[in-house]
């Protein structure tokens, strides 16, 4: 399952990511690790951006982002 995926007030645990390069830079140093947790707040009408919690402060993510991050459900 990917971040994308998850409706808003779901909870789960990044598992891996998929970005290379640039983009996955850019989201490790926004705090986008493996093993931390993250709850999606909201998604806009049409699925684009997505805003989650991660470490404590908001984070919006293009939908296509969210889609190369694997998380498991936990909540």
């Amino acid at each position: 399952m990917n971040l994308a995926k998850l409706k808003p007030g779901e909870r789960g645990r990044i598992t891996s990511i998929g970005a290379i390069g640039p983009l996955k830079r850019r989201l490790m140093d926004m705090g986008v690790l493996v093993g931390e947790e993250v709850k999606v707040l909201k998604v806009a009408p049409l699925g684009d951006p997505i805003e989650v919690t991660i470490k404590n402060y908001n984070l919006s993510l293009r939908k296509k982002e969210a889609e190369g991050i694997g998380v498991e459900v936990t909540g």
